[in-house]
């Protein structure tokens, strides 16, 4: 990268964001577009700030939750149910591009902070809402959450193992895919209204990015609903690819498909299994996934004669897919996940070692944003309420 491109605007900086969001998704949505250069302002309630941050000298707040996905965020606190909080915040509105929130069903109308009144306010905003259940569903009453959606959307019903109960996955994936979705609508938005001169609102919600994630599932169902099946454990969601598992090795587990016919004669070269390779009956994931007990037992033989990082080192030398399996505390000692960098030191207020997440998202002009620390709730209300209009401000702003 040269000195030229990195010191170019990022994409979105002059692009103005008030982050009403709460817990994982809405926020998540912010700390993308944050990375990508936008001025982000988390918007919380005084004395308590949003759920995650809530609580916390009482021990029942998720202060590191918070922390990981808010760093770099100016804080400000308004009671929105408050003549003067309600009427500052419209007066930020009327400065900024875009609201994000992700509250419960009928909120933002009791508020009197729903689209409609936003864009008669300011018409460019960009309305970003998520929500368990899109506008258009019967469902859109509804509360909801990872949890709940994870269920409601057959994610659940297809994680787990054919003899036992649905399991709900470990992540919290659907809040992340939901915040994911919200800022491709966001940025989208922000195209359109460069032609338009006119914000929109954007509705996503978090059954509608779940449902993609079960394309192999949905295509088995759709193929032939007598054969498809729902929890697969850790083989194909389709039954359709074999091998694809996890297989024990000698000191854990490691994980290795083979989706096309090269990487299949690969590995049976690699674990010396000819026969295999040469048989016209395994010759396509079709005849493989019909002997699948049998394949699954021949690599696992293989497999256990090595120690994980000596089976990943061959697998990867033969052209096959693979991976070591790892706990979550090994992937946040591995030096590739702060090297990245996604996992960030900081040092935040009162002196508080903690951490922030970079962004996913790479881009050639720009290096990573440096560690940006968590503000303390409310910290930039003042500064923030002092760029307002003199006419907007409430009276303990010195309007």
């Amino acid at each position: 990268m040269s000195t030229e491109e990195s010191q170019l605007p990022r994409p979105l900086e002059g692009v103005t964001v008030l982050d009403l969001g709460q817990v994982y998704g809405g926020p998540y949505c912010a700390h993308l577009l944050l990375h990508l250069g936008a001025n982000v302002i988390k918007i919380e309630s005084p004395g308590r700030g949003e759920p995650l941050r809530a609580n916390r000298a009482a021990g029942a707040g998720d202060p590191v939750g918070f922390q990981l996905i808010n760093g770099g965020k100016a804080s400000v606190a308004l009671d929105l149910k408050s003549d003067e909080g309600h009427r500052d915040f419209l007066a930020l509105v009327e400065m900024a591009d875009v609201v994000i929130e992700n509250f419960a069903p009928g909120t933002v109308e009791s508020l009197h902070i729903d689209y409609d009144t936003l864009s008669a306010v300011n018409p460019r905003i960009i309305y970003a809402s998520l929500k368990a259940y899109s506008a258009d569903s019967p469902n859109r009453t509804l509360r909801g959450m990872d949890l709940t959606v994870q269920a409601s959307s057959g994610v659940m019903s297809v994680n787990g193992f054919p003899d036992g109960p649905p399991v709900r996955c470990g992540p919290s994936l659907i809040d992340f895919l939901g915040g994911s979705h919200l800022a491709i609508g966001v940025m989208a938005s922000l195209m359109e209204r460069a032609v338009t001169g006119r914000g929109q609102h954007v509705d996503v919600s978090l059954q509608d990015a779940a449902l993609p994630t079960l394309t192999s599932n949905f295509a088995a169902w759709l193929t032939d609903p007598t054969t498809a099946f729902e929890r697969t454990g850790n083989r194909h969601g389709g039954m359709r690819e074999s091998p694809y598992n996890v297989y024990a090795t000698a000191d854990g587990w490691v994980a290795i498909l083979c989706i096309s016919e090269p990487q299949w004669r690969g590995l049976c070269e690699l674990i010396d299994r000819r026969d295999l390779r040469d048989d016209p009956t395994l010759a396509s994931n079709h005849g493989r996934a019909q002997r699948m007990l049998e394949i699954d037992d021949v690599v696992t033989d293989w497999t256990r004669r090595y120690v994980t990082v000596e089976a990943v080192a061959l697998l990867q030398g033969a052209g096959v897919p693979c991976a070591q399996l790892k706990t979550v505390l090994q992937v946040v000692d591995d030096e590739s996940t702060r090297v990245v960098p996604m996992l960030r030191h900081v040092v935040g207020a009162d002196d508080v070692d903690t951490y922030t997440f970079g962004s996913p998202v790479r881009l050639s002009g720009h290096p990573p944003l440096d560690p940006l620390p968590v503000s303390t709730l409310g910290a930039q209300t003042d500064e923030v309420l002092a760029t307002l209009k003199p006419t907007s401000k409430g009276p303990h702003d010195g309007g």
